[in-house]
């Protein structure tokens, strides 16, 4: 019979650690660690865009690229990594593509012209893939499935204060030095330690099987990923989450990349260091995530998801007035309300299949960075086009699909507990 509280009363199934325990604390330290680790080096570059449109005689739409080569390798890589983390387990997965898209993130900076920087950009983000595409699938094999969407938010959170670090460090830093080299190289040093603690204070893993069992094969592993990923791509109730990131982080990117520009030119006028600090809007995101997490398992995740995605169109509203208090303050709600949502989504994307959950999670973030890749760079076409005005009424006219979508196709809360069976 086994005592750990994550074990059941007979001591014979492991149900997870219990929020208020030991390791319960340390998981969700080490997954915010995580968060930072990936986001803080993927998001480095959005402070320094009009600094790398200068540096390499780019236009803002392509400047934009530093953003979606890396997303876009994370998009491709999801789905492999998830196969490597059902074999070698999830902990050991995340630890190796922090450590090797922190080196390729070093070498990107010494990349000699724009287009092998992209293409260091691209690996680096095939690297980052093995974090996003297990951390939920993490989650819910061990913490207790009564605490898992509270977890799930804290990793989120993890992701909004690594992106937001990405962004004030590099920004600062990069005009400060006259290199965007070097607000390169801060922020790969923080994502070094925050690699390094993440290592040392994740418990190890109780709840992991591999898929198909200790002795299969790496064909039967990668059938059992496809077989699965098809199963969950005939799902209607997996395919509306999947399409919500696609929508709203596109839109979300689209915001961030392009704010910096809109408050550097009239009526504003702000230096690159002075505008970058309006990221720290991104905080909201780490304040919203956790109680969006415990409001979905209190309320049912469609309500909350529902409601955060009507506050983000107030907001965008909000940042149309031509006054920087109130485009900070719409920033700020958007950036909460975003976060809301895609903390409630990603989570129930990793806990709705019964089977799969990691190719579940993997493909939830394919639609998730696939969307900021290509919707991002959309974005500076409409911004280039028709201003700040057309590039908010594109990202309103995402986040109403994404609407539409969750109301119709998503099932409520007596249907959550429904779940595929194989």
């Amino acid at each position: 019979m086994n005592n750990d509280p994550g074990y059941s009363l007979t001591g014979s199934t492991w149900i997870g650690h219990r929020r208020g325990t030991g390791p319960y604390a340390r998981i969700q330290l080490a997954m915010l660690l995580a968060g930072i680790a990936t986001f803080a080096q993927l998001y480095a570059p959005q402070a320094l865009l009009p600094q790398i449109a200068d540096a390499f005689s780019v236009s803002i739409a392509d400047s934009s690229l530093m953003i979606s080569m890396g997303t876009a390798g994370l998009a491709i890589a999801v789905v492999p990594w998830s196969l490597v983390a059902d074999r070698i387990g999830r902990k050991r997965t995340i630890s190796i593509a922090v450590v090797a898209a922190t080196l390729l993130g070093l070498l990107s900076t010494a990349m000699p012209n724009f287009e092998l920087t992209l293409a260091m950009r691209f690996l680096e983000g095939l690297a980052l893939g093995g974090v996003p595409a297990v951390a939920m699938a993490y989650i819910n094999e061990e913490i207790h499935r009564s605490d898992a969407a509270a977890a799930g938010g804290t990793f989120v959170a993890g992701n909004t204060i690594g992106g937001l670090s990405g962004r004030i460090i590099s920004g600062p830093v990069g005009e400060a030095t006259g290199s965007w080299e070097v607000g390169f190289l801060v922020v790969a040093g923080l994502s070094i330690l925050a690699s390094i603690l993440f290592m040392v204070i994740t418990p190890q893993p109780q709840g992991f099987i591999p898929m198909g069992g200790t002795g299969s094969t790496m064909r039967q592993s990668v059938q059992f990923t496809l077989s699965n990923s098809w199963q969950h791509l005939k799902n209607p109730v997996l395919i509306a989450l999947y399409t919500q990131p696609f929508l709203l982080l596109g839109g979300f990117v689209a915001v961030y990349n392009y704010l910096g520009y809109h408050l550097t030119e009239a009526p504003f006028f702000l230096p690159v260091w002075v505008s970058s600090l309006v990221f720290l809007a991104y905080l909201a995101g780490t304040v919203s995530s956790p109680p969006a997490g415990r409001l979905a398992g209190k309320y049912g995740r469609k309500r909350v998801m529902l409601i955060t995605q009507v506050i983000t169109w107030a907001s965008l509203g909000i940042m149309l007035i031509p006054n920087l208090i109130a485009i900070i303050a719409g920033l700020i709600l958007f950036t909460a309300a975003f976060f809301g949502s895609h903390s409630t989504a990603s989570g129930w994307a990793g806990a709705y299949p019964k089977f799969g959950r990691a190719q579940s999670t993997a493909l939830y973030n394919l639609s998730y960075y696939i969307g900021s890749s290509i919707l991002g760079y959309v974005g500076g076409l409409f911004f280039q086009q028709w201003g700040w005005v057309g590039l908010t009424a594109m990202v309103g006219s995402l986040f109403l699909i994404a609407f539409v979508i969750a109301s119709t196709m998503l099932p409520g809360r007596p249907k959550e507990a429904t779940r595929q069976h194989p």
